[in-house]
């Protein structure tokens, strides 16, 4: 099962994700992280779904490839976090609703790349990351 540990991102991402998360709340957003580190067969079963298995595509990354499961040093060190917001304790999935774009100003801010921006190779609102050289 994927993990929602900020104990499992990158060492550098660690402080930005609190940051966010604190920055979040103090604009009236509440924000849920979904998903922090994924092993390689997550990774894979999520690449499969929409070509092999059925339903829509909902990555492009294949194992080794997302920042969700990336290594560092030789240990796993997740790049990137993804993170819904929540209204009356339910996730906010609507792509127009304002809270996408509070958390999307306030990522940029700390300098995290977000992949809801509309410069980005695939719209992902709930992705957030940490912008490091391979």
């Amino acid at each position: 099962m994927a993990s929602r540990a900020i104990s499992d991102l990158h060492p550098q991402l660690q402080p930005l994700a609190e940051t966010f998360l604190r920055r979040c709340r103090d604009h009236g957003v509440d924000p849920l992280i979904v998903c922090t580190w994924r092993s390689a067969a997550e990774q894979d079963a999520l690449y499969q779904q929409g070509r092999d298995k059925p339903g829509p595509i909902v990555t492009y990354a294949r194992p080794g490839e997302s920042a969700h499961n990336a290594m560092l040093y030789g240990s796993p060190a997740a790049r990137a976090f993804d993170v819904v917001p929540l209204v009356g304790g339910k996730p906010v999935c609507d792509a127009d609703h304002p809270h996408w774009q509070t958390m999307g100003r306030i990522a940029l801010g700390l300098g995290l790349y977000w992949h809801g921006q509309l410069d980005a190779p695939c719209r992902e609102f709930p992705h957030f990351q940490l912008s490091l050289e391979p």
